[in-house]
């Protein structure tokens, strides 16, 4: 059988039961209070910090942060500014143009069931300023026949450094191509 407490002994049970929540209420006060002095005893590191709330500001000017969906259709409008910014270029040229010299191409591997085809374009800038290079670059089939031309623009190429970018042809797609540099301008 369980014996009672000697608490409960002393102020019977349901005096005990009731006291509980009061002495506790009584204990949780006191350690508050005291806790509260004010005073610091040696070796107690003692740290206040006041918590207030932000003055109310008005809702500032600057945009909220952008989606994916955002950055995407923003590098896209940037890229076909400068697709057309260097077709307009390379409609005055005669030739292959000013910076031939300058721009390489590589073919990459052709995939099974792929959608598109692609090529890796570098453009060297070999002046000691910046520049806008405008390249043509054509997917011919082995017969020499061009499936596709694609017109890219490489805006303000560093100096002495080298840039690349894709060019990628859907009408190529499925097909053993070959790109080749048909035009390159340099401004």
């Amino acid at each position: 059988m369980n014996q009672p407490s000697p608490l409960r002994r002393a102020l019977g049970g349901r005096t005990a039961r009731s006291l509980t929540p009061a002495v506790l209420a009584a204990v949780l006060a006191a350690g508050a209070a005291a806790c509260d002095s004010g005073g610091t005893s040696p070796g107690t590191a003692r740290s206040t910090r006041t918590v207030s709330p932000e003055p109310h500001k008005s809702p500032s000017a600057s945009p909220s942060p952008r989606t994916q969906t955002d950055f995407e259709a923003s590098v896209s409008a940037e890229l076909e500014r400068s697709r057309q910014k260097a077709t307009q270029q390379l409609a005055g040229v005669k030739g292959q143009g000013n910076a031939i010299k300058d721009v390489s191409v590589n073919g990459l591997p052709v995939a099974t069931g792929e959608q598109f085809r692609s090529a890796l374009v570098r453009v060297t800038n070999p002046t000691h300023k910046a520049a806008f290079y405008a390249v043509r670059v054509e997917f011919v089939d082995a017969s020499g026949k061009v499936l596709d031309a694609v017109v890219l623009g490489f805006p303000d190429a560093p100096p002495g450094r080298t840039v690349s970018e894709h060019a990628n042809s859907r009408k190529a797609a499925g097909v053993k191509t070959f790109p080749r540099i048909a035009q390159a301008e340099r401004s």
